[in-house]
């Protein structure tokens, strides 16, 4: 609100419009999660995450919880971390696919730069998480990190 109240003509009032008009492009923009929608590929996943990611100030990580025909179970947020990085730990990323008998998990995350090329921890990561998942019986499907309106999908790029 300060910085839109920092040009001449607007008010608090109007600021505050403005922001609330911003708001809701992004909810009509965004496709809700529905318990059982089918995920086939990376760009099922993107539309679902895109709009509430791309814009974040802050490294979030998600899993979304897949049953074993790749429907969806929920969306579960891991961590929010700062603007470079959020630590991830894999009791944390797993527990809650346990708890529901999720077959696969799909995991995302923000760049809050705006480009979306995976750094070497995130690589470094999706491997341990890999592995975490083998060992549980609940396969890593995908590690989408969003951008500011792009995407890389580790999987299409034969990291998964």
């Amino acid at each position: 609100i300060e910085e839109l109240m920092d040009i001449n003509g607007i008010g608090k009032a109007k600021a505050t419009r403005i922001l609330a008009a911003v708001e809701l492009g992004k909810r009509i923009s965004m496709k809700p999660i529905k318990v059982g929608t089918y995920i086939e590929d990376d760009s099922d996943v993107v539309a679902i995450f895109m709009e509430d990611m791309r814009h974040q100030k802050k490294e979030i990580f998600k899993a979304l919880l897949l049953n074993s025909k790749g429907g969806i179970i929920s969306a579960e947020t891991i961590s929010v971390g700062e603007l470079t990085s959020t630590v991830v730990h894999p009791r944390e990323v797993f527990s809650m696919a346990v708890k529901k008998s999720a077959a696969a998990i799909v995991f995302i995350h923000n760049h809050p730069s705006g480009d979306p090329e995976p750094s070497r921890e995130d690589y470094l990561t999706t491997a341990r998480l890999i592995e975490c998942g083998n060992l549980l019986g609940i396969k890593v499907a995908d590690h989408i990190v969003i951008g500011d309106g792009k995407y890389i999908s580790m999987r299409a790029i034969g990291k998964i």
